[in-house]
């Protein structure tokens, strides 16, 4: 069945939006959100399942797992074991933003999200109605929207032109903030490695970290 596309812009039709999209989630179903960097298509963090789905959808297998968004930075403790302070530093100056940091993921979670060899990479996202979303579901794990070989979506219509018969529902939040996708920093060990440079620079973060007497490894 074709996705269902919703307007966002006006109260009634934000609330209206994120209920429908919550209601996929909850159901299992694949979802497209708008993001601070380019739109995401998402999935209930925790339903294996739906996961699954999502990189049906995207056409990667299990050794590329999915990165989760977050709506805060206590969730990080959640979900992460062992940050170190140059994390916390790195987390507190760009939350919500288009940084994603790579953890230890807590031991305890029950969830598979591929081969992730014990670690999540987890993003809080700059955007009002992916916040407001996350407040409602919970993690989600989430991959650009877009088809394997195509530049990722900023515009709901092109997600739904490359996705829509895989999803449920897209919320149409306009244009995305930034076509550059987020910086991916490893956190694992004790100096941060740059493993995706993206819409912040090295220089942003390496400015962050000043304090600390660390900067991030190539």
């Amino acid at each position: 069945m074709p996705a269902t596309s919703y307007p966002t812009g006006t109260p009634d039709q934000d609330a209206a939006a994120i209920a429908a999209a919550a209601v996929a989630v909850h159901r299992g179903d694949l979802i497209v959100i708008p993001t601070d960097t380019v739109y995401g298509l998402a999935a209930d963090a925790f339903d294996p399942e739906s996961v699954q789905l999502l990189l049906d959808a995207k056409g990667r297998g299990h050794q590329m797992p999915p990165p989760v968004l977050v709506n805060g930075v206590k969730t990080l403790a959640a979900l992460a074991t062992e940050v170190p302070e140059y994390a916390h530093a790195l987390v507190e100056a760009h939350w919500p933003g288009p940084l994603t940091i790579v953890c230890k993921q807590q031991p305890s979670l029950q969830w598979d999200l591929g081969e992730t060899h014990g670690t999540v990479a987890i993003r809080m996202p700059d955007h009002p109605l992916a916040l407001t979303l996350l407040d409602r579901t919970g993690p989600l794990a989430v991959r650009s929207a877009n088809i394997t070989g195509e530049a990722p979506a900023r515009e709901a219509a092109e997600a739904e032109r490359m996705l829509g018969d895989a999803v449920a529902v897209i919320i149409d939040g306009g244009a995305s903030g930034d076509s550059e996708p987020s910086t991916i920093i490893d956190a694992t060990g004790a100096q941060p490695k740059m493993l995706r440079l993206g819409a912040l620079s090295w220089q942003e973060l390496n400015e962050t970290l000043a304090p600390l007497s660390i900067e991030i490894a190539t």
